[in-house]
């Protein structure tokens, strides 16, 4: 059957303007599709969870699959805890979950609102970006406090995954610390290729038994 795939979220799938004139995401993922499946971008630069709705509601009747990659500005907008004095390591922790324990309920609610157009639906993780020195320590290892709901809900609902920590992991994947370049693209239009196809695209699968 052929694949119409909606790709929703922010900049790591709307990356066009990052590329320096190479294929965009969406651009390299037409043409690892098979002539009668398609791809449509919805996904729009600078979005958050709260802009999901919009995004959502141009998602076509025909759409069999949604890939949602979100979350990563969500996170940036919560950078300034990293910044932040805290008179312990247990304090600085509580300041880290309580912003992840809001994100997380956010990103139920958004779930639960894509997953209510009973299509096959795909999530992509935060991927680490191309951060130097201290700061990028500090930013990959908040981002686990974010990407650790995003696994979890996945899990909770059955869904696939993309952890884009594998997929985007050289410095060339990056056009800055943040956007993905033309190589990176690339990377993640094979890695949702071979999640909506079911190809083997040279990596290794994972299965989690969370449920009795």
């Amino acid at each position: 059957m052929a694949a119409h795939i909606a790709l929703l979220g922010d900049s790591t799938l709307d990356n066009g303007a990052y590329t320096a004139g190479e294929p965009d995401v969406v651009s390299h993922l037409r043409a690892l599709l098979p002539a009668e499946s398609r791809a449509t971008l919805l996904a729009v630069d600078g979005s958050t969870i709260a802009d999901l709705p919009r995004q959502l509601a141009d998602v076509a009747p025909d759409v069999t699959h949604v890939v949602v990659s979100i979350g990563g500005n969500d996170a940036l907008l919560n950078s300034d805890v990293l910044t932040g004095r805290a008179a312990s390591v247990t304090g600085a922790l509580q300041a880290v979950g309580e912003r992840a324990a809001g994100f997380e309920r956010a990103y139920r609610r958004m779930t639960d609102r894509v997953l209510s157009l009973a299509r096959r639906t795909i999530v992509c993780t935060i991927y680490n970006g191309n951060f130097e020195d201290d700061w990028g320590h500090a930013a990959r290892l908040g981002l686990t406090m974010f990407n650790d709901p995003i696994l979890r809900v996945a899990f909770e609902r059955g869904l696939d995954v993309i952890d884009l920590r594998l997929v985007c992991a050289e410095p060339a994947d990056y056009a800055n610390p943040i956007e993905p370049s033309g190589q990176g693209g690339r990377k993640i239009a094979r890695a949702i290729a071979a999640a909506v196809l079911r190809v083997d695209a040279g990596t290794r699968l994972s299965r989690v038994f969370g449920h009795q």
